[in-house]
């Protein structure tokens, strides 16, 4: 049967290639936040299965990155708001439904938004 979107439902994917494009993605995402984090003054805490990134400027926040193994996606936890990003077989990248954003655009958006200054992930 053809699939009609270009996102995996999530029986689609074994959870092995789901934890492979998730550690992958969640890897790549940590080292950019690294670097970010000592140019704009957060901290990035954990690896593997959950990134927290934590602000004291502007205002104190947690943000928090994490797999959703079930629902093979992964999910951030920011701007009081739960992001959602599904595996793109097209994109090769997690991207958020809605809008097509991969998971570096979507961190980027979030990450200017709380800080007030346009950043790139």
């Amino acid at each position: 049967m053809p699939h009609s979107t270009l996102l995996y439902p999530e029986s689609d994917m074994d959870e092995q290639v789901f934890r492979k494009h998730c550690d992958a993605a969640l890897d790549s995402l940590r080292r950019r936040l690294l670097a970010l984090g000592d140019q704009h003054g957060f901290e990035v805490e954990g690896q593997g299965d959950k990134l927290e990134l934590l602000f004291e400027e502007p205002e104190e926040a947690r943000f928090v990155i994490s797999p959703n193994t079930p629902v093979r996606q992964i999910w951030i936890s920011a701007l009081s708001t739960s992001f959602k990003l599904a595996w793109s077989d097209s994109g090769g990248a997690f991207v958020l439904e809605k809008t097509g954003e991969t998971l570096p655009q979507v961190m980027g958006g979030i990450l200017s938004r709380h800080l007030g200054i346009s950043i790139t992930v």
